[in-house]
């Protein structure tokens, strides 16, 4: 929302001169703020956990994955970062090739990429196409007696190329995936929070009829300050509260944090950054498409609110 916004600094200061502690103690920004967040989110998803850091979240959200469904591998698309975190580096392509290289219980799907990929528009259904790789993936694996925990994903495919997968993807991922027992997780540490202007989340450009088992946020969701959020269905929280090990984060969801969330919460409201993201947004994708016209060397530009990827060639 904007680099020391004096909304946030003031709700910031406010909490600070009043009440910092760990979240042992009760504190009514913590429910406050939870139910404000699952206003923005489908009803299913109604199980909050807080924490510091986009990493945090993704490590939760693979913990949750694997108690509630027993199964321990994941699928994640090549290209893909999840955090800084050993069992992020562990799902994240883009840095396990350069050190110590895939764990057998990571299978590498291709990006849903209509551009460079594998099946790009001239494909009668890349959408099909696309969701058979994850259903191939998860083929194999059944028959080297491996079980499919969660299929990780970012919303949009950011360090892949801002990639905007084609409608309908998810869905029949999502379908292959709970076949086998496994959880569809939606990564929106960067793309959520309205940047992609029409939707609040970007899982949302997927279509109404796609929810997510596991949303994990962060890097917005604080407007820079640590602060981070998992959320899920009432199953996955109870799964994963039966085995007896509470979830504690010393920090996570500490009043000042929640007090920042609200505050952030509040401008997006206030000052319509969706429409915002949408409006300038669609004059970027315009005039990039002008100079796409005029330059053999912009091959695509795609995008979607502030959600934006030009792609060059030789």
């Amino acid at each position: 929302v904007g680099h020391c916004h004096p909304d946030i600094v003031k709700a910031a200061h406010e909490q600070n001169q009043l009440l910092n502690t760990n979240s042992r103690y009760l504190h009514d920004n913590l429910v406050d703020y939870a139910e404000r967040l699952s206003k923005t989110l489908p009803e299913k998803l109604c199980m909050f956990y807080f924490l510091n850091s986009g990493s945090e979240a993704n490590d939760l959200a693979l913990r949750l994955a694997r108690q509630y469904t027993k199964h321990e591998d994941v699928i994640v698309l090549d290209h893909a970062y999840h955090g800084h975190l050993t069992s992020l580096i562990d799902i994240s392509p883009y840095k396990f090739r350069n050190l110590e290289g895939q764990k057998e219980w990571v299978h590498v799907a291709p990006v849903p990429d209509t551009y460079r990929g594998l099946y790009r528009e001239d494909n009668e259904d890349s959408v099909t196409a696309y969701a058979d790789e994850v259903k191939n993936i998860i083929e194999d694996a059944h028959k080297r007696g491996r079980k499919i925990a969660a299929f990780f994903v970012e919303s949009l495919p950011s360090v892949g190329g801002q990639i905007i997968p084609p409608a309908g993807y998810f869905q029949k991922v999502a379908e292959h995936v709970h076949k086998a027992g496994g959880v569809f997780i939606a990564d929106e540490i960067q793309v959520g929070f309205g940047r992609v202007g029409k939707h609040f989340w970007a899982f949302q450009l997927q279509g109404e009829d796609f929810i997510p088992d596991i949303v994990t946020m962060g890097k917005p969701i604080g407007n820079g300050h640590p602060l981070a959020c998992v959320a899920t269905t009432k199953e996955i929280a109870e799964a994963f509260a039966a085995t007896g090990v509470e979830y504690f984060n010393t920090f996570g969801g500490n009043p000042v944090s929640c007090a920042i969330g609200l505050a952030v919460l509040d401008v997006i409201e206030k000052e319509h950054l969706q429409a915002h993201a949408t409006e300038v947004g669609n004059f970027l994708m315009k005039t990039l498409k002008e100079q796409q016209i005029k330059h053999p060397i912009i091959g695509d530009v795609r995008g979607c609110g502030l959600f934006i990827g030009v792609d060059l060639i030789k």
